[in-house]
Protein backbone atom coordinates (compact mmCIF):
# COMPACT_ATOMS: atom_id res chain seq x y z
CA UNK A 1 0.00 0.00 0.00
CA UNK A 2 1.48 3.39 -0.61
CA UNK A 3 0.23 6.32 1.26
CA UNK A 4 1.17 10.29 0.22
CA UNK A 5 0.16 13.33 2.86
CA UNK A 6 -0.47 16.17 1.30
CA UNK A 7 0.23 19.00 3.56
CA UNK A 8 -0.56 22.68 3.29
CA UNK A 9 2.67 24.73 5.22
CA UNK A 10 5.93 23.21 6.39
CA UNK A 11 7.61 21.82 9.18
CA UNK A 12 9.46 24.15 11.66
CA UNK A 13 9.74 22.65 14.80
CA UNK A 14 12.06 19.80 15.74
CA UNK A 15 9.97 18.00 17.96
CA UNK A 16 6.87 17.32 15.02
CA UNK A 17 9.73 16.69 12.63
CA UNK A 18 11.32 13.97 14.94
CA UNK A 19 7.98 12.34 15.96
CA UNK A 20 7.00 12.31 12.39
CA UNK A 21 10.52 11.12 10.88
CA UNK A 22 9.41 7.75 13.58
CA UNK A 23 6.16 7.36 12.30
CA UNK A 24 7.32 7.65 8.67
CA UNK A 25 10.14 4.90 9.81
CA UNK A 26 8.05 2.68 11.40
CA UNK A 27 5.71 2.49 8.74
CA UNK A 28 8.00 1.99 6.13
CA UNK A 29 7.90 -2.20 6.68
CA UNK A 30 3.76 -1.63 5.53
CA UNK A 31 4.75 -0.14 2.36
CA UNK A 32 5.52 3.39 0.78
CA UNK A 33 5.02 6.20 2.58
CA UNK A 34 5.54 9.72 1.16
CA UNK A 35 4.81 13.78 2.49
CA UNK A 36 4.82 16.45 0.04
CA UNK A 37 4.62 19.83 1.72
CA UNK A 38 2.72 22.39 -0.14
CA UNK A 39 2.95 26.31 0.17
CA UNK A 40 0.88 27.99 2.95
CA UNK A 41 -0.75 31.12 1.39
CA UNK A 42 -0.16 33.68 4.22
CA UNK A 43 -3.54 36.19 3.50
CA UNK A 44 -6.66 36.25 5.30
CA UNK A 45 -9.15 35.82 2.59
CA UNK A 46 -10.86 32.84 1.05
CA UNK A 47 -8.80 33.64 -2.41
CA UNK A 48 -5.69 32.31 -0.71
CA UNK A 49 -7.08 29.02 0.98
CA UNK A 50 -8.30 28.66 -3.12
CA UNK A 51 -5.13 28.83 -4.33
CA UNK A 52 -4.06 26.45 -1.79
CA UNK A 53 -6.20 24.30 -2.98
CA UNK A 54 -5.60 24.24 -6.63
CA UNK A 55 -2.05 23.39 -5.89
CA UNK A 56 -3.55 20.05 -3.72
CA UNK A 57 -5.15 19.11 -6.71
CA UNK A 58 -2.66 19.23 -8.93
CA UNK A 59 -0.18 17.08 -6.36
CA UNK A 60 -3.17 14.61 -6.10
CA UNK A 61 -1.50 11.31 -7.51
CA UNK A 62 -3.84 9.66 -10.20
CA UNK A 63 -6.20 7.16 -9.37
CA UNK A 64 -5.25 7.15 -5.55
CA UNK A 65 -8.31 6.95 -3.00
CA UNK A 66 -7.96 10.74 -1.75
CA UNK A 67 -9.25 11.38 2.21
CA UNK A 68 -9.37 14.76 3.44
CA UNK A 69 -8.71 16.01 7.48
CA UNK A 70 -12.08 18.62 7.69
CA UNK A 71 -13.85 18.71 10.43
CA UNK A 72 -16.89 18.14 8.77
CA UNK A 73 -15.90 14.70 7.88
CA UNK A 74 -16.96 11.49 9.85
CA UNK A 75 -14.86 10.59 13.02
CA UNK A 76 -13.84 6.99 13.17
CA UNK A 77 -12.27 5.08 15.37
CA UNK A 78 -8.61 3.23 15.11
CA UNK A 79 -10.31 0.24 14.28
CA UNK A 80 -12.81 1.58 12.04
CA UNK A 81 -9.90 3.64 10.14
CA UNK A 82 -8.12 0.17 10.07
CA UNK A 83 -11.05 -1.42 8.53
CA UNK A 84 -11.73 1.35 5.69
CA UNK A 85 -7.84 1.04 4.77
CA UNK A 86 -7.83 -2.58 4.44
CA UNK A 87 -11.03 -2.62 2.59
CA UNK A 88 -9.35 -0.32 0.19
CA UNK A 89 -6.60 -2.64 -0.26
CA UNK A 90 -8.86 -5.16 -0.79
CA UNK A 91 -10.70 -3.72 -3.44
CA UNK A 92 -7.59 -3.31 -5.17
CA UNK A 93 -6.14 0.29 -4.68
CA UNK A 94 -2.92 0.56 -3.95
CA UNK A 95 -2.41 4.26 -2.94
CA UNK A 96 -4.67 6.14 -0.27
CA UNK A 97 -4.12 10.10 -0.30
CA UNK A 98 -4.26 11.86 3.12
CA UNK A 99 -4.58 16.01 2.75
CA UNK A 100 -3.82 18.10 5.84
CA UNK A 101 -5.06 21.95 5.30
CA UNK A 102 -2.87 24.71 6.54
CA UNK A 103 -4.20 27.38 8.93
CA UNK A 104 -7.77 28.19 7.54
CA UNK A 105 -8.43 24.65 6.29
CA UNK A 106 -9.11 23.08 2.99
CA UNK A 107 -10.58 24.81 -0.14
CA UNK A 108 -14.12 23.57 -0.96
CA UNK A 109 -12.86 22.08 -4.41
CA UNK A 110 -10.28 19.86 -2.74
CA UNK A 111 -13.14 18.74 0.07
CA UNK A 112 -15.55 17.96 -2.84
CA UNK A 113 -12.92 16.60 -4.48
CA UNK A 114 -12.10 13.86 -1.57
CA UNK A 115 -13.10 10.29 -1.66
CA UNK A 116 -13.60 10.61 1.95
CA UNK A 117 -13.87 13.18 4.46
CA UNK A 118 -12.30 12.15 7.62
CA UNK A 119 -12.41 13.88 10.99
CA UNK A 120 -10.34 13.53 14.01
CA UNK A 121 -12.37 15.59 16.14
CA UNK A 122 -14.83 19.10 16.45
CA UNK A 123 -11.83 20.42 18.48
CA UNK A 124 -9.46 22.31 16.02
CA UNK A 125 -5.40 21.41 16.30
CA UNK A 126 -2.41 23.00 14.69
CA UNK A 127 -2.12 21.47 10.96
CA UNK A 128 1.38 20.33 11.92
CA UNK A 129 0.81 18.63 15.37
CA UNK A 130 -2.18 16.69 13.15
CA UNK A 131 0.46 15.21 10.97
CA UNK A 132 2.01 14.01 14.23
CA UNK A 133 -1.52 12.07 14.87
CA UNK A 134 -2.15 11.39 11.48
CA UNK A 135 0.84 9.60 10.98
CA UNK A 136 0.43 7.88 14.54
CA UNK A 137 -2.85 6.70 13.34
CA UNK A 138 -2.07 5.51 9.91
CA UNK A 139 0.68 3.26 12.05
CA UNK A 140 -1.51 2.02 14.40
CA UNK A 141 -4.08 0.83 11.52
CA UNK A 142 -1.74 -0.72 10.09
CA UNK A 143 -0.82 -2.53 13.09
CA UNK A 144 -4.54 -3.68 14.03
CA UNK A 145 -4.57 -5.22 10.76
CA UNK A 146 -1.20 -7.18 11.22
CA UNK A 147 -2.66 -8.38 14.51
CA UNK A 148 0.30 -6.95 16.72
CA UNK A 149 0.07 -5.61 19.96
CA UNK A 150 1.05 -1.97 19.34
CA UNK A 151 -3.05 -1.53 19.57
CA UNK A 152 -4.50 -2.41 22.61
Amino acid sequence: MNITLLCVGGMKEKFYKDACAEYIKRLGRFGKIKVTELPEAHGKDSQDTEKEGKSVIKAIPKGSYVIALCVEGKQLSSEKLAEKIQKLSLDSLSEITFIIGGSDGLSNEVKSAADFKLSFSEMTFPHRLMRVILLEQIYRAFTIIEGSAYHK
